[in-house]
């Protein structure tokens, strides 16, 4: 469906796209006041349903907005013999922009919880790297938004704010753990955000809350955590309700001069050889059947994929069964080395407090044994996947599960926040694993990945559930992975 086109009236601008969005910023037709105004009008709305943000810095956001129509007035003065929006080539490519950061990622200034409730919650003396990068090319941040304890789920929840809900079915959570900022763009209360994707949480949410989620190859983009990251896993990357969208937020994300990804994601791929697989490195320790749901999008998807003219053919992938425990190794030892209080430690969620305690007793020797394995799973996994352009496979092995589901905690009424979490962190991970069983291996291998929302449980887009197929290329295919995206309708 085509999106919105601007009519005039400030009512819709969470309707548009953003790179419409973005012109109309950048052409004058709309200041960056009305547009910040409007997005944090739509936050106070609905974000009380939608737990999406855990912070909102409306005054900051406000004076910043300010800021950037006084600069665009500058050079609208300097300009003035140039003809009506002569002055957007000076602009920052991004100029008014609203957006938002998860709650892991330091904004200078603003308290960065981690989500948890055991740390001290202090105002975070500078910005981190994807804030800084992103702040140059003239975003105005809105707020903080609502993530897991230290970012280690596939659901966002945690002890100290309320948990954040699919706008498709407040029931159902937005997915972990970039869930808060997935939540804001697929209901309207940002046009794009980062994310950040250390085992599938850019793809996680995207593929809940029915929208396009790229992570990037590694090294491509700054890390969106503030936290070590031994194995390399952690990329930052683009939230959006297009290709186009994420292509822009790209752009911005990686500057390249004479290069843009917007301005080459329209383009045609050529034909594909694409290998479709429903094998997963989770499957030894935690056997799992992908409901019909999930089979549906990856049949949606692959017929898609054909008509466009694409090769898909069967792949029978095998992954080394040791892989489940290198990777939680590598997944939680930061968590042990977070700085914690020994008194506050019993403020921790239970997923969290096992884990730490568990990477706490592990030897340096173990995670070094579980980096090593991690780099021959990479080297064996990146040349099976070789044989084709790109892997297909389902998003999620399960249509997004109800706020609770993984933790048994009681959320959504009175006693929130303080619920017990009543299932115990195996169980709970377990859980995780079997919804989400092929993400965290893209990380680990450190290639590009976009998940793209293929089917509605209902049959009708925007109606029922969202489910999405997950598309993997090879090192530096982050442009053609957008490609095939938008080649698909998206």
């Amino acid at each position: 469906m085509p999106a919105k086109q601007p009519t005039g009236s400030l009512s819709d601008l969470h309707e548009i796209s953003a790179v419409q969005l973005r012109d109309s910023l950048r052409s004058g037709e709309i200041s960056a006041r009305e547009t910040t105004a409007h997005f944090l009008a739509r936050i106070a709305e609905r974000n009380p349903l939608l737990g999406a943000f855990i912070t909102v810095t409306a005054e900051q956001a406000m004076a910043d907005a300010a800021a950037a129509d006084a600069r665009y007035a500058r050079l609208r003065k300097s300009s003035a013999a140039a003809p009506a929006g002569g002055t957007a080539k000076d602009l920052p490519l991004l100029h008014g922009m609203p957006l938002a950061f998860k709650d892991l990622t330091d904004v200078a200034g603003v308290v960065t919880t981690h989500g948890s409730a055991a740390l001290d919650h202090k105002p975070a003396p500078t910005d981190g790297a994807v804030v800084a990068v992103l702040k140059a090319a003239g975003v105005i941040s809105l707020g903080k938004t609502q993530v897991p304890e230290f970012g280690l789920t596939a659901y966002s929840e945690n002890r100290i704010a309320p948990p954040s809900r699919n706008p498709h079915a407040p029931s159902r959570s937005s997915g972990g753990s970039s869930g808060g900022s997935a939540a804001a763009v697929a209901g309207g209360l940002l046009p794009f955000a980062p994310g950040s994707d250390g085992g599938g949480s850019i793809r996680i949410p995207a593929a809940a809350c029915g929208l396009v989620g790229l992570k990037p190859g590694r090294g491509l983009v700054p890390s969106g955590e503030s936290s070590a990251d031994p194995a390399g896993l952690v990329v930052a990357g683009p939230l959006a309700r297009s290709a186009a969208d994420a292509a822009l937020l790209l752009d911005a994300l990686v500057p390249s001069p004479g290069s843009s990804y917007l301005d080459a994601v329209a383009q045609e791929p050529r034909p594909l050889r694409i290998g479709v697989s429903l094998d997963s490195p989770w499957s030894a320790a935690f056997p799992f059947t992908p409901e019909q749901e999930a089979l549906a999008a990856l049949r949606a998807g692959r017929d898609m994929l054909e008509h466009a003219g694409h090769a898909v053919t069967e792949a029978d992938i095998r992954y080394d069964n040791r892989y489940p425990d290198a990777f939680t190794t590598a997944w939680t030892a930061a968590v042990g080395t977070a700085r914690i209080s020994p008194h506050r430690e019993a403020l921790l969620t239970p997923l969290t407090r096992t884990f730490r305690r568990r990477a706490q007793q592990r030897s340096a020797s173990k995670l070094n044994e579980s980096l090593a394995f991690l780099r021959q799973f990479t080297r064996d996994t990146i040349a099976q996947y070789g044989a084709w352009d790109l892997m297909l496979m389902p998003a999620l092995a399960q249509t997004p599960r109800p706020v609770g589901w993984f933790t048994g905690a009681t959320h959504g009424d009175e006693r929130w926040p303080a619920a017990a979490w009543a299932g115990d962190a195996d169980d709970d991970y377990r859980r995780q694993c079997e919804f989400a069983p092929w993400s965290s291996m893209v990380n680990v291998c450190g290639l590009p990945a976009v998940t793209i929302p293929v089917y509605w449980t209902r049959g009708q887009p925007g109606e029922g559930l969202p489910m999405g197929i997950q598309l993997v290329g090879p090192k530096g295919s982050e442009l053609l992975l957008l490609q095939v995206a938008a080649q698909l309708g998206f």
